[in-house]
């Protein structure tokens, strides 16, 4: 029996790849309702675009590829560097400085467990 997985890729988010990193290890290798319960009462901003995307795995896994909502898990979940954007900041004697605004793109698996 072949092993199906449902693939949800996110916009790019306006954060940097390493605070998404610590939102996605709270979450990586958890049971997709544990998941979202773990992300609806995180702190951090980006739980929410997280939230939003394990919802969409979910939907992708039911719809697309008939899976067992019950049985779906967080088998992957990675996060990448999308862009910058550059921005520059006056300072003294009339020189500036660049300002970096990182965002980031995050993609998730998701996985039946095999009972």
């Amino acid at each position: 029996m072949q092993n199906k997985i449902a693939v949800a890729k996110s916009a790019p988010i306006k954060t940097s790849a390493f605070k998404a990193s610590l939102v996605l290890s709270l979450v990586r290798g958890l049971d997709v309702h544990a998941a979202l319960l773990q992300l609806q009462f995180s702190r951090k901003k980006i739980a929410y675009d997280v939230h939003k995307l394990v919802r969409s795995a979910i939907a992708n896994a039911e719809h697309n590829c008939n899976m067992d909502v019950d049985r779906l898990y967080i088998s992957k979940i990675l996060v990448n560097h999308a862009f910058y954007l550059k921005r520059f900041m006056p300072r003294a004697k009339g020189r500036a400085n660049r300002i970096m605004k990182p965002f980031s793109r995050i993609c998730l698996e998701l996985s039946e467990r095999q009972i």
